[in-house]
């Protein structure tokens, strides 16, 4: 085994993000010496980083060999695959290579962060462009997605051809852009894929996932429905497909359109400045919408995944310039990302507080998925015919159910690995190699620290214990003050007897030991929360000022 993991004869993959969770990819492929990157995205926190909004893979893998790292290649747009880009592009210090609508929104971020003259961004011109990279070529493959120019890659290596999906599906209504058809993906198995690298978020949807086209019909008559009431919709942002459906949906119904959220009016300018909403109707401002007969308006808004500060939960709020009352309707046209339905329920129960109507894709045809379904993994299996299947792009459970389903369909070989997980492709049998460092960081602020790091450590056992903090006075008498420990009532009481364990645990250090620093602060420490765990349950973070300190 190689002591510092360089490819040698050989094609390897490596994901240092994605694989095992779903969002923030990162993957590698390494060859003869060198390695590309495919996407750097990012995921958003949970409630396990308290005050953190960010969460990237850790690359310290790829930062240790940044002289052999080729280049990063993006399939796509969303942030779980552009994200990351502005925090780490300059310092891995390679070209990055998009297709115009996903190098258009990369520019802006970098122009956000001032970096746009220091990072070399390459744009993909032609449908089916190519680059060839050290021992990579590289080929644009457009796939259906949620999202203009989504795309796979067509990556040919000196032992063998690997098709990287991203992030798509099927669909034989996509309204934006050309897919390739079934029979250019028949004629790419024709020739030889050595390994599908495959999204695997949705293997358990036994049915595919669907078509814009029927989403289109289902959104124009579920508006139709709603006569005389002011309509809202909520969507993801960056799905062009679907602005460009409500842009006729509107259009057909009489109403007039409204956008309320600044990331729908980037990604609209974005995809006009690239060709795409052509026919996109005029938009109307807040006060004009509010000015118009209530079944004259379309409301296109962000906020569906119950983000506080969007749009959405502003209007739920009552503190936005644009006002639903009772018996006007707001329309669901996403899904609920796991770990935010109860951000989405809380926005929901306000509507429903004030008498709002809502549709979810669960009453209507108002949504579909940009990921495939089982029949739509099966299609691109028997299209490909891969040797190797490398399921992504999903947590543990399914990676492992895409697996069983790629053996069952007769892939011969499929490996599921995780973020950190060396893979031989080839030559020889499929294997893993080792295992290397695949951590998480998040951006604290403006600082970015590791996830495990001691401050998210101390601030995750802050939040959940509270903190205790006992100040010596010149004549070591104590005062004790207790934050986030459940006393309220008792807290005074509490007080005071944790005074007088503090006085008593010093009056128990006797000649060298009371007047040693260490042995005074942790005698006092140890009785102070000693005390606040008889009282509250708690174990709180514990500190010691010293008058001598403080001097």
């Amino acid at each position: 085994m190689k002591k510092n993991f360089t490819p040698e004869d050989e094609l390897l993959f490596l994901a240092l993000g994605g694989s095992g969770e779903i969002g923030m990819n990162v993957n590698l492929y390494g060859c003869r010496g060198k390695w590309l990157m495919v996407d750097l995205g990012m995921t958003f926190s949970g409630d396990e980083y308290p005050g953190v909004d960010l969460v990237f893979a850790d690359l310290e893998f790829i930062e240790e060999r940044t002289q052999d790292l080729l280049g990063i290649v993006l399939t796509h747009a969303h942030e779980d695959h552009i994200g990351a880009v502005p925090y780490f592009a300059e310092e891995l210090g390679v070209p990055l290579y998009a297709t115009p609508f996903t190098a258009d929104l990369v520019r802006r971020k970098l122009q956000e962060a001032g970096l746009v003259s220091r990072v070399e961004l390459n744009i993909i011109e032609e449908d089916h462009g190519s680059i060839q990279l050290g021992p990579f070529e590289i080929t644009y493959i457009p796939l259906a997605h949620s999202i203009a120019e989504g795309n796979a890659l067509l990556i040919d290596t000196p032992y063998g051809r690997i098709f990287h999906t991203g992030d798509w599906k099927l669909d034989e209504e996509p309204l934006v852009g050309e897919p390739a058809t079934e029979e250019e993906l028949i004629e790419i198995g024709d020739e030889g894929v050595l390994a599908l690298v495959c999204d695997s978020t949705n293997v358990f949807n036994p049915a595919s996932s669907g078509s814009e086209g029927a989403v289109y019909r289902g959104l124009l008559e579920e508006v139709k429905r709603w006569p005389g009431k002011r309509v809202m919709v909520t969507t993801f942002a960056s799905n062009v497909a679907r602005l460009q459906t409500l842009g006729h949906v509107a259009q057909e119904t009489g109403r007039q359109l409204c956008v309320a959220g600044r990331s729908l009016d980037r990604i609209i300018e974005v995809a006009q400045d690239n060709g795409y909403l052509e026919h996109f109707p005029p938009v109307i401002d807040f006060d004009t919408a509010m000015s118009l007969p209530r079944g004259e308006v379309l409301i296109l808004a962000t906020g569906g995944q119950g983000e506080p500060r969007a749009a959405l939960a502003r209007v739920s709020d009552d503190s936005h310039p644009i006002a639903l009352e009772k018996g006007d309707v707001v329309l669901f046209s996403s899904r609920q990302i796991p770990g935010n339905e109860i951000a989405i329920g809380r926005v929901q129960n306000k509507l429903a507080e004030r008498g709002i109507e809502m549709v979810t894709d669960r009453q209507s045809e108002i949504h579909v998925s940009g990921h495939p379904g089982r029949p739509d993994l099966e299609a691109l299996y028997g299209w490909l015919r891969p040797d190797v299947l490398i399921p992504v792009h999903g947590e543990m459970r399914h990676m492992q159910e895409q697996a069983r389903l790629g053996r069952e369909r007769g892939i011969p070989h499929a490996v599921v690995q995780q973020n950190g997980d060396i893979v031989r492709l080839a030559p020889g049998k499929p294997s893993k190699l080792a295992k290397v460092r695949a951590g998480r960081l998040v951006l604290d602020g403006d600082i970015i620290v590791p996830a495990d790091g001691e401050t998210i450590l101390t601030r995750r056992r802050l939040s959940r214990d509270g903190i205790l903090v006992v100040a010596l006075d010149e004549r070591r008498m104590p005062q004790v003050h207790g934050f986030g420990l459940p006393l309220d009532e008792d807290y005074d009481d509490f007080v005071k007897e944790a005074e007088a364990d503090v006085v008593q645990a010093l009056g128990r250090l006797k000649g060298p030991q009371s007047r040693d620093r260490e042995a005074v602060v942790e005698a006092v420490r140890l009785a102070a929360r000693r005390a606040a765990q008889r009282w509250s349950g708690k174990k709180p973070q514990t500190r010691v000022i010293l008058a001598e300190d403080r001097a």
